[in-house]
C-alpha cells in the first residue's frame, strides 16, 4: 500500500480486517516499526475521533506525531497551478507539500466538502494536490467525497459482531438540521460492496448518492421495508447529491426509533458519531444494549493503526 486515499487502496479486505483485530489484541507488538518516524496530521476541518484515534494508532506504533490546524496555524495555501498569488494565499502547495514531506514520513489530511461546488469537491483539490506534490505516503482522514478510515472501522466492527457469514446491512438516511457531506456514506457503500453482505441503502427520494458509487447496491425508498430482518442498521445523514448540498427534507418519520428496530433481526445499531440524539436516532435505540457506537468508535484506533502499519512496512 503506497497511500490510503480511498477504500479502493485496500488489496485484501478480509486480510486487513484480521490484521486489525490482531493489532487490537496486542497494540504494542509493532512499536519498533515507527521508531524515528514522524506522522504529520494536517487538519483543514475539526475532528475528535479521527484526530485522537489516529494519534493513538501512531503512538502504538512508536511514531512521533505532529499536529497542525491549517485554518488558524498555517499560511493560506494556493492549490491552483499557474495562479497569480496577489490575493489571500501566501504559499503554494508545490512548496508546502515538498517541505512537509521533509519533516514527516507520512502525511494524513482532513479536508471536508464545501457542498457548494460539486465539480470542485469531486476534484478533491487538497487531497490530490498533496498526493501529487508530496514525496511521502498520504492518508485520507476524511475528504470531500470519502472517509475510508471510518469505512474500514465499520467493516472491522461488523466482522466482530456478525452472527452469520452474510449479514443484512442497511445504511439508512436520517434527518439532520444542517447539510452534511456524502463522504461517510460514500465510503461505507464502497466498503459494503467489497464485503460479504446483503447490503441495502434506504433514503427518501432525492437523496440518491452518486450512482457511480452505488452501482450494485440495492436501494429501497421504504425505510420500514428495508429494515425487515436486518442484522445491522447504520444511520447517517447526507445532503442531496443531485441538488448538490441542499437539505430537501428533515422528515422526522426517518428518525431511527425503537419501533423500527423491532422490524429487524435484533439488529445492532451503528453510527460514526457525533450524533444528534432524538433527531437522527431516539434515546431508547442509542442507549440500548444493541447500540455498538462506542465499540465502533474504539475501532477507529485499530483501523488507523493497521493502515499506518502497512504504510510503514512499505517505507522499510
Amino acid at each position: 500500500m503506497k497511500n490510503y486515499i480511498s477504500v479502493n487502496d485496500i488489496y485484501s479486505l478480509p486480510l486487513l480486517i484480521e490484521e486489525a483485530k490482531k493489532l487490537k489484541k496486542n497494540p504494542f507488538e509493532h512499536k519498533s516499526l515507527g521508531e524515528n518516524k514522524t506522522i504529520g496530521l494536517l487538519f483543514f476541518n475539526p475532528s475528535l475521533r479521527t484526530r485522537l484515534s489516529t494519534q493513538k494508532a501512531a503512538k502504538n506504533l512508536g511514531m512521533d506525531i505532529v499536529v497542525m490546524n491549517f485554518n488558524n496555524e498555517g499560511w493560506a495555501l494556493e492549490f491552483e497551478d499557474g495562479s497569480v498569488m496577489n490575493a489571500t494565499t501566501s504559499e503554494h502547495i508545490k512548496e508546502g507539500a515538498a517541505v512537509i514531506s521533509q519533516y514527516c514520513d507520512i502525511i494524513a489530511i482532513r479536508a471536508f466538502a464545501s457542498l457548494t461546488d460539486k465539480e470542485k469537491d469531486e476534484a478533491e483539490l487538497i487531497l490530490n494536490s498533496f498526493k501529487k506534490y508530496a514525496s511521502v505516503p498520504i492518508v485520507n482522514m476524511e475528504s470531500a467525497t470519502g472517509h475510508p478510515l471510518q469505512a474500514l472501522t465499520d467493516a472491522i466492527t461488523i466482522s466482530e459482531h456478525k452472527t452469520t457469514d452474510k449479514p443484512k446491512v442497511v445504511l439508512s438516511w436520517a434527518p439532520h438540521p444542517k447539510a452534511l457531506p456524502q463522504a461517510v456514506a460514500n465510503s461505507f457503500v464502497e466498503m459494503m460492496i467489497k464485503s460479504e453482505a446483503d447490503f441495502v441503502i434506504t433514503h427518501p427520494e432525492g437523496y440518491e448518492l452518486d450512482t457511480a458509487i452505488t452501482q450494485g447496491a440495492t436501494i429501497e425508498y421504504n425505510q420500514e421495508k428495508a429494515f425487515e430482518n436486518a442484522d445491522f442498521i447504520y444511520a447517517k445523514n447526507w445532503s442531496s447529491y443531485v441538488d448538490y448540498g441542499k437539505v430537501l427534507s428533515q422528515d422526522e418519520k426517518w428518525t431511527i426509533s425503537e419501533a423500527k428496530m423491532q422490524l429487524t433481526n435484533n439488529a445492532k445499531f451503528m453510527h460514526c458519531l457525533p450524533i444528534r440524539r432524538n433527531v437522527v436516532v431516539n434515546d431508547e435505540v442509542l442507549d440500548h444494549e444493541n447500540s455498538i457506537v462506542i465499540q465502533q468508535a474504539n475501532n477507529r484506533t485499530y483501523a488507523a493503526q493497521v493502515i499506518l502499519k502497512q504504510l510503514l512496512e512499505g517505507l522499510s
